[in-house]
């Protein structure tokens, strides 16, 4: 098992790729703290003997807590994040300073928060969640979404490049669309679900969805031995999407 004796944190854990992750991460055979804002999504994992957690990641005295009680961790796995759908004059300033605080400063509470352990163990694989829809490619209709997953893909840089020599690894996973709940939710929101995801479809090469396991598959090899020589970097796993 690729992941043995390492403990691995993953938030948003509740649904699709946090819980495709949660999952492969345990399979492989880490330790896994599973956390989400919705504590009951995390019942079938706390069922299968994953340890769980309710966290909001943009409330930092929960973080500093969680943190305290998780230890030192060998896999931190960024993913809690928010689609909003729109252009500049459709994100009023509600809706940016959610996105920025979920999309972006989520990630900075729980890195910073679990950091000074792995600093001090000399070692630590940071996965963060980012994706194609951010400074690779644009997409219409994902204006601060595009933002904020830009900011992670210069967050993930900087980590990467202040602690290379510390035995910090961070890097970016950027998936394209991806079949999950939250897609689902966001698809039947447009009145017409079918239509949406013919659309959604459409766009993509490969002529279909990405799927959780597929992203989560990815966050193993980021997250073990195997990518010891992996920094730095914002992966692209888009069917083609941003580069076909």
């Amino acid at each position: 098992m690729r992941l043995q004796g390492k403990r691995a944190f993953v938030t948003a854990a509740g649904a699709g790729i946090g819980l495709a992750t949660a999952r492969a991460f345990a399979a492989e055979g880490a330790e896994v703290i599973a956390t989400d804002i919705d504590a009951d999504a995390l019942r079938p994992l706390a069922d299968a003997g994953i340890t769980v957690r309710r966290l909001d990641v943009t409330d930092p005295d929960q973080v500093a807590a969680a943190a305290a009680e998780a230890g030192t961790v060998d896999i931190l796995f960024n993913c809690a994040g928010f689609v909003h759908h729109g252009a500049i004059m459709d994100c009023d300033r509600t809706a940016w300073d959610f996105s920025v605080g979920l999309n972006v400063t989520g990630p900075y509470n729980v890195t910073r928060a679990l950091l000074p352990a792995m600093l001090a163990a000399g070692a630590g694989s940071i996965v963060n969640v980012a994706s194609v829809a951010s400074s690779v490619i644009a997409a219409p209709n994902r204006f601060v979404y595009g933002v904020t997953k830009a900011a992670v893909i210069g967050m993930t840089k900087s980590i990467a490049a202040d602690y290379v020599t510390q035995g910090i690894r961070c890097n970016a996973i950027c998936p394209g669309t991806v079949d999950s709940p939250s897609l689902t939710d966001r698809l039947r929101a447009t009145g017409d679900e079918t239509a949406a995801r013919t659309a959604f479809v459409a766009r993509q090469p490969m002529g279909r969805l990405g799927q959780p396991d597929e992203i989560a598959a990815l966050a193993v090899y980021l997250g073990s031995d195997e990518s010891g020589f992996v920094t730095g970097q914002a992966i692209a796993i888009d069917g083609g999407w941003s580069n076909v």
